[in-house]
């Protein structure tokens, strides 16, 4: 069995200071009803006056519900700002920023040493990495399915080339109506920065068999895996429907399989858990244009990150936020404003 994933024990050590944020116990493995809290301290959003321009987004289809609902919360303190929204995917993110054509780029995944050299190729300097949100990518079966769990090792043989084309039972399903029967493989499509993760972190960078059933958009694998009793799928975690299970994932050094959610995230304990991110550019020797920074202080504000619980992911920490918010140069002022000894506020929508 392998162990903790590298992005794992990152957001275990990023979020070791804040044990709190998760209702639930160690030992209840993240039950549904674990409720997420944000973190006491996230700062409240303040509006300021002189913002204007148009919002542009390029990337993540995962994140697209999660820009869109962020750039709603946008304008509604700033009702002038145009702002337009589209999630292809993350592999469209990099680009999209290196040619100018979106100031924002979400991608579910890290930007690769290539995307990052184009851009530095270009501007001389590295895009702004932002960690904007917690996610875990979940295995879901149909409801019907009695999977109890699954391990790495068996998502890398029943997805991975690697592995022979494989059934039901021999991944531990006894239930007679699931014997023999082949599993149908629903996945992401390749312009997916989620395909990517997992085929780097379930697969170990092994080949996808040519029989999963690629889909489009975040929701995709998971209606797919509705309408098919025999299926399996992988997606984010806030994605499941009412006809589906998230199948708990069996690590080593656990006692008893690993549910995703916000609990076992935080600790690092759910091997698929990842950060979402925002790139951007930003160049060190220059102030963030007044439209940028806005955005960037409201997805780092305690709204910004409750439209974040709203569409089923995790919140980061208050340490993440200000860690980010000063690599932009934002901290010192977002501290000021939240004790109003900063830039004179205005009224939403003013």
């Amino acid at each position: 069995m392998r162990t903790l994933s590298l992005v794992g024990r990152l957001l275990a050590a990023c979020v070791v200071a804040a044990p709190c944020l998760a209702a639930g116990t160690a030992a209840a493995r993240e039950p549904e009803s674990a409720r997420v809290v944000l973190d006491e301290g996230l700062r409240a959003y303040t509006p300021v006056a002189g913002v204007t321009g148009t919002v542009r987004s390029m990337g993540s289809g995962t994140m697209n519900n999660l820009m869109a609902h962020w750039s709603e919360l946008f304008r509604r303190y700033y009702p002038n700002v145009k702002v337009e929204v589209e999630g292809k995917g993350s592999n469209t993110g990099p680009t999209a920023l290196t040619e100018s054509q979106a100031q924002f780029a979400p991608m579910s995944r890290a930007m690769e040493p290539a995307e990052i050299d184009a851009f530095r190729a270009k501007f001389g300097y590295e895009p702004t990495e932002l960690r904007v949100g917690i996610d875990c990518v979940a295995i879901y079966v149909h409801r019907d399915n009695p999977l109890q769990s699954i391990t790495l090792e068996q998502l890398e043989r029943i997805y991975s080339v690697a592995g022979p084309d494989m059934t039901w039972d021999q991944v531990g399903v006894t239930d007679p109506a699931f014997a023999g029967r082949p599993i149908s493989l629903y996945g992401r499509d390749s312009a997916s920065g989620t395909a990517r993760f997992f085929r780097e972190h379930a697969l170990r960078n092994k080949a996808y068999k040519p029989g999963v059933k690629e889909q489009a958009g975040a929701a995709g694998p998971v209606q797919a895996v509705a309408g098919d009793r025999f299926g399996i799928g992988y997606s984010s975690i806030g994605y499941q429907t009412a006809n589906v299970r998230k199948v708990p994932v069996l690590v080593e050094g656990s006692p008893e399989p690993v549910m995703p959610g916000a609990e076992t995230a935080y600790s690092g304990e759910y091997p698929l858990a990842r950060f979402l991110y925002v790139y951007i550019n930003h160049d060190q020797r220059r102030a963030l244009d007044p439209l940028r920074a806005e955005f960037v202080r409201l997805m780092f504000s305690r709204e910004g990150q409750e439209s974040v619980i709203k569409d089923g992911y995790v919140p980061i920490t208050a340490a993440i936020a200000d860690e980010d918010l000063a690599r932009v140069g934002l901290l010192g002022e977002d501290a000021a404003r939240s004790d109003g000894s900063g830039a004179a506020p205005v009224t939403a929508g003013q």
